[in-house]
């Protein structure tokens, strides 16, 4: 089924992302270590606290589609278990639509500020380096994370509804 095709395709998408996320936070780990051996020894490592905020962004963003895939994000599912099921899919099908187009909403802005950004030729404050990169990777992540709750809601949506039991 085509469904199954694409939801693959968005799993070994999102870890790669969880891949390159997680060698972001790495480096974020070794510029802290470095900055922090180099302020006590010499002079602190120049542009510390740019780089963290570009890969920091990156770790975030990246982050999202494989956090969704797992459910490794934090849910209260108490009172929404109470509810007929009919109505907890109605529901979570709306809450993953919302969901979806606000994170779609985000890519697309911050993909419009990653292309003026690069249409101004803006550089960074410190280090003075291109950082539009940065920018349309964070909208690359927010566009992931839409496809993941896109899938989840065409999942809700065609599967067949679970009876409950006594």
């Amino acid at each position: 089924m085509i469904l199954n095709r694409m939801e693959q395709v968005s799993r070994k998408v999102c870890n790669v992302l969880a891949v390159i996320s997680g060698v972001a936070l790495t480096l974020m780990m070794l510029l802290a270590c470095a900055n922090m051996f180099f302020r006590a020894v010499w002079v602190p490592v120049q542009g510390t606290f740019e780089l963290m905020g570009y890969l920091g962004a990156v770790v975030a963003s990246f982050a999202l589609g494989i956090s969704q895939i797992n459910k490794s994000h934090i849910s209260v599912g108490l009172f929404f278990n109470s509810f007929p099921p009919l109505l907890q899919k109605i529901l979570d099908f709306l809450t993953l639509l919302v969901s979806c187009l606000f994170f779609l909403l985000c890519a697309r802005e911050v993909f419009n500020w990653g292309s003026f950004v690069l249409d101004i030729g803006e550089l960074s404050e410190t280090l003075g380096i291109v950082y539009y990169p940065f920018v349309f990777a964070v909208a690359f992540g927010y566009l992931c994370i839409a496809f993941v709750l896109f899938m989840e809601m065409l999942r809700v949506f065609f599967e067949p509804q679970k009876t409950k039991r006594a």
